[in-house]
């Protein structure tokens, strides 16, 4: 069953879709892609794009619609198969496992787009996520990217829509 945060008709962030049209051609990754509102976005823009969730149905419904999935549980251990591959995007939105960040750098391809945002300390005031392991650290993706890869914007913040929330959002190129 499709994790009910991440419903097939939700619109795509306001920050994915602001960077979106930026990409080149080329393939897209969308890691940890839920219910696929960001996969269904690149796909519209013409990308051939790759979902990776541990979700099964919300994966098997994706590929009804012509999108390329697959079910992996991002934190088993090693790196997903995905990030041994380059794309011309890597989008990431309310996720964070931080022993994958230098392999999801890594996977952008020259030329490609890092769109990633997920909560930021401080969300706990807010509700979940709460637990710190999933809390990206003032600066954290700026830090991520230092050396590889050009930021574009970045903002570290409360926000109050969709709902109130501390967000760390990241839109980097690399060269």
């Amino acid at each position: 069953m499709t994790d009910p945060n991440h419903p097939a008709a939700a619109p795509p962030s306001p920050w994915v879709a602001r960077f979106a049209p930026l990409v080149p051609p080329g393939p897209v990754l969308d890691l940890a892609a839920g219910g696929g509102r960001h996969s269904r976005l690149f796909h519209a823009l013409g990308h051939a794009v790759l979902a990776v969730d541990r979700d099964a149905d919300a994966m098997a419904a994706l590929a009804a619609e012509g999108v390329a999935t697959a079910v992996e549980d991002l934190e088993s251990g090693a790196a997903p198969a995905c990030l041994a591959r380059r794309f011309a995007g890597v989008v990431v939105a309310n996720y964070l496992h931080r022993p994958l960040l230098p392999a999801i750098v890594a996977a952008v391809a020259p030329g490609g787009w890092l769109i990633y945002e997920t909560f930021g300390q401080g969300q706990e005031r807010f509700g979940k996520p709460s637990n710190p392991d999933f809390l990206l650290a003032p600066g954290e993706l700026l830090e991520a990217v230092r050396g590889r890869l050009r930021v574009v914007a970045y903002e570290d913040g409360e926000c109050a829509a969709p709902k109130p929330a501390v967000r760390q959002r990241i839109a980097a190129r690399a060269a």
